[in-house]
């Protein structure tokens, strides 16, 4: 959710700057220096929120979970064992979950 509120911020902070709109003008406020600052240098702040916001919201989005289910089933969980299965476990692990059902 605060992944997704970051994401409007940021898509509007950007149209702000290229479309020249001084949101301290509509809120009664002077401009800071920094505002005056990105709406002279419009490329190089929009790149700089562009990626200094994508950085945040991947570090927010990013989990580490990691879960796999078989038949509604959760065979692995990262969260759990704190580790991803290796390959030959994993096949093993699904081998046993499909006999059992069979």
């Amino acid at each position: 959710m605060l992944a997704g509120a970051l994401v409007a911020v940021k898509v509007q902070l950007i149209i702000c700057i290229l479309g020249n709109i001084n949101i301290f003008n509509l809120l009664g406020q002077e401009a800071p220096s920094w505002w005056t600052w990105c709406t002279t240098n419009k490329l190089y702040s929009c790149i700089m929120i562009f990626f200094l916001c994508n950085a945040v919201e991947g570090q927010l989005v990013s989990t580490g979970a990691f879960e796999i289910s078989l038949n509604d089933i959760p065979v692995w969980s990262k969260l759990e064992t704190g580790r991803i299965p290796q390959p030959p476990e994993l096949f093993r692990i699904i081998e046993n979950h499909m006999n059992l059902a069979a």
